[in-house]
């Protein structure tokens, strides 16, 4: 069985060896096509690097606010602001992450009101957090945990955290990790592994949305919002139309990008049944969703696909409503268009691709592991 790690630590370098395989399956009302679809040329994208951290691996804006919050896998949350670092940290957390692998700092998001952060981290045990920090004035206090998940394994941790349209908070699990799913996790909904949550975090711990699509449901988990999952690592939010676009991390054929429209919660999206479009251990159940894209993780160099956001920005037209996504050790940048997802058109190349960042224009940024943040601008034609 091979490694089945997202980011590898081997001393100061990172590298990368991740795994994918499955068939049969439905489709939902996602967008048309996949596979390669004859699009309109699309000019190359200039990738500025804007700051350099410590491996950058997710970003958050905040309501009335100009500076982007970008989390260090190490476990700082660092504020940006004009192209320059503040030398404090808004929250560290280094003392108590656990160190290398997929576990760390791997996730930040703040309320839609502002008033409120929340980081997504493992502890130095290995288990994952959902903590809450009031803020205000640039400062984080009032620290309360929210959520809490024992990890059996190290890796496929998830580790997103990002507010919908309707601003409950959603929550990426990994399927628990090891290879395979061994505990059967990603179709398992009386488990969080293998999931994505959604909860309004401003109750006691929490609160379950009456509208989930599992509550009421005798032996499943009522936070959960979609499920068959292997590790969805970066997820996002189209900001124009609300629907949900889900990077899934395979095993040792298939890189996949899964879709939900805008409220369409209770998605099965296959895993450990499937592997992409494809057959990998016993059979789906009816209904199970296939991705709308996927790509061979044997050819390239690939291994792990990030999942970007559609493009609402102004500085680009020719991405006008392209979802981007890419891959952590082949380094491309795809652009697809949104209501027509294939592969795609390589648009840059970014190496140790860890996740893209929006800021509150629409505007897109990608982070390296390696330390680089880049703002994303229009390229010559």
């Amino acid at each position: 069985m091979r490694n089945t790690s997202i980011f590898r630590r081997t001393g100061p370098a990172v590298l990368c060896a991740v795994l994918m395989a499955s068939s049969a399956a439905c489709s939902t009302s996602a967008p048309a096509a996949s596979g390669p679809a004859a699009l309109p040329s699309v000019s190359p994208v200039r990738f500025i690097e804007f700051a350099r951290l410590d491996m950058p691996v997710a970003m958050a804006v905040r309501k009335g606010d100009q500076t982007l919050y970008i989390a260090e896998q190490t476990g700082r949350l660092r504020a940006v602001r004009d192209g320059k670092v503040v030398p404090d940290p808004v929250v560290d957390l280094s003392s108590e992450v656990s160190d290398g692998n997929e576990q760390g700092l791997l996730g930040v998001a703040f309320h839609p009101d502002g008033d409120f952060l929340y980081l997504d981290w493992t502890d130095a045990d290995g288990n994952t957090h959902v903590t809450e920090w009031a803020f205000a004035d640039g400062k984080a206090t009032a620290r309360r945990d929210v959520l809490f998940q024992r990890q059996p394994y190290a890796n496929h941790n998830g580790g997103q955290l990002a507010f919908g349209p309707d601003g409950y908070l959603y929550i990426a699990f990994g399927d628990g990790g090891s290879g395979g799913d061994p505990q059967g996790n990603g179709q398992n909904t009386g488990t969080w592994l293998g999931k994505i949550l959604r909860i309004d975090p401003r109750g006691t711990p929490y609160r379950v949305p009456g509208d989930n699509p599992f509550v009421g449901t005798r032996g499943a988990r009522p936070e959960i919002w979609a499920y068959g999952l292997r590790n969805p690592w970066r997820f996002s939010f189209d900001r124009k139309t609300g629907d949900l676009w889900i990077g899934d991390v395979g095993q040792n054929s298939w890189e996949e990008v899964d879709f939900a429209p805008k409220g369409k919660g209770g998605v099965n999206y296959g895993w450990n049944r499937k592997e992409g479009k494809h057959p990998f251990k016993g059979e789906a159940e009816a209904g199970t969703v296939d991705p709308v894209i996927e790509y061979p993780l044997h050819e390239g160099g690939n291994c792990s696909v990030i999942a970007g956001f559609v493009y609402r920005g102004t500085r680009i037209p020719d991405l006008a409503g392209r979802f981007l996504y890419g891959d952590f050790c082949a380094g491309w940048v795809r652009s697809v268009a949104a209501d027509r997802p294939g592969l795609g058109e390589d648009v840059g190349r970014v190496e140790q691709l860890s996740s893209f960042g929006e800021d509150h224009e629409g505007e897109l940024y990608a982070l390296s592991l390696g330390g680089s943040v880049y703002r994303l601008e229009a390229g010559a034609r």
